[in-house]
């Protein structure tokens, strides 16, 4: 890591935030547990196996379109949870509050938090406020934990993906960043064009209960599809080709990237989810996501090979292929 300090970089969810939980975290709290790099931990208590996560959230601007840093941070937590095969259950909210923060927001800010665990169906039951000096943060910072029930007969890991599977996409990328960038530039996007910040918790156990084989659940956050997907080919010693053709991406979306320079692979989604499957349960498993609104256009996107170990390519619309890289940094901050 060069340098001695910590730069915004580092929570970009690309290489430099791997490198901070690498040679910082894990020497320090490494563990047969924590190793798995999952978006949570499955844990054996007295009651049987259980899921736990938690997850912060620093979004800047605090209120955009189809959401806010309240819904953000029930569904981020709840779909986490979800990605490890589980039923969640209950979540611990904590709030760092600036002086001078308005009432009125935070009393928006949580009830939209109400609203987005009544439709996850769980149960906020515990949490902590803490007010900082004006100026110590940015109005407000939430973190929630959350636990829930790994659903039985599931084997949710990175290490399980195999040469031949598929990778299923269960909607638009790049949507919850495009959002946000125009909420901090004061852009003007069609309506069709808003965060699709969303729990996935039902849509999950759905797909788990008509495949519990599923190799590995992602919800592809900060550092967009391309990070997610890089961790994954680490992880699994295996290689991934994507398929521009079949991306499914908003013309709106892709005309804003091109206008500011980004690649909608490494944009930030907040309800969307990469699932890694035997070809053979592929037809089903896409009925399924295609059955709920949040998984209507579900896909395939790429597939998995044994060519090059460790590596994201991508087939491009003319037949090239692509090197699609681990992100090094932070495209957009404070994303979620």
């Amino acid at each position: 890591m060069d340098g001695d300090r910590v730069t915004m970089d580092h929570g970009s969810g690309g290489k430099l935030s791997q490198e901070l939980v690498s040679k910082i975290m894990l020497p320090a709290f490494g563990n047969p547990l924590l190793n798995e790099l999952h978006d949570g931990a499955r844990v054996d208590t007295a009651g049987g196996k259980v899921a736990f996560t938690t997850d912060s959230y620093v979004v800047k601007p605090l209120f955009f379109a189809g959401g806010n840093i309240g819904k953000l941070a029930v569904c981020g937590t709840v779909n986490d949870l979800a990605m490890t095969g589980a039923i969640p259950r209950y979540l611990s909210v904590g709030m760092i509050l600036e002086e001078g923060f308005l009432f009125s927001d935070l009393r928006k800010i949580v009830e939209s938090m109400r609203k987005a665990a009544d439709e996850a169906n769980v149960m906020i039951v515990t949490g902590d406020t803490k007010v900082v000096d004006k100026g110590a943060a940015d109005g407000i910072y939430i973190n929630t934990a959350g636990i829930g029930d790994v659903i039985p007969g599931t084997n949710i890991s990175p290490r399980r993906v195999k040469p031949g599977y598929d990778v299923i996409l269960s909607g638009y990328i790049g949507d919850h960043a495009t959002t946000i960038m125009a909420g901090r530039h004061e852009l003007v996007l069609p309506e069709s064009i808003q965060s699709d910040c969303a729990p996935l918790n039902a849509m999950v156990e759905a797909m788990l209960k008509a495949v519990p084989d599923i190799a590995v659940l992602r919800d592809p956050t900060r550092g967009g599809v391309a990070a997610t997907l890089n961790e994954i080919a680490e992880q699994s010693s295996t290689g991934i080709l994507l398929e521009e053709e079949v991306l499914p991406i908003r013309p709106e979306v892709q005309a804003v990237c091109e206008i500011l320079g980004f690649d909608p692979l490494y944009l930030a989604n907040e309800g969307k989810l990469l699932a890694f499957v035997d070809p053979t349960h592929t037809e089903q498993l896409i009925a399924v996501m295609q059955q709920f609104s949040y998984g209507k256009h579900a896909c395939v996107i790429g597939k998995v090979n044994d060519q090059a170990p460790g590596q994201v390519a991508l087939r491009t619309s003319i037949g090239g292929i692509r090197i699609v890289d681990m992100p090094l940094g932070l495209q957009v901050p404070r994303i979620c």
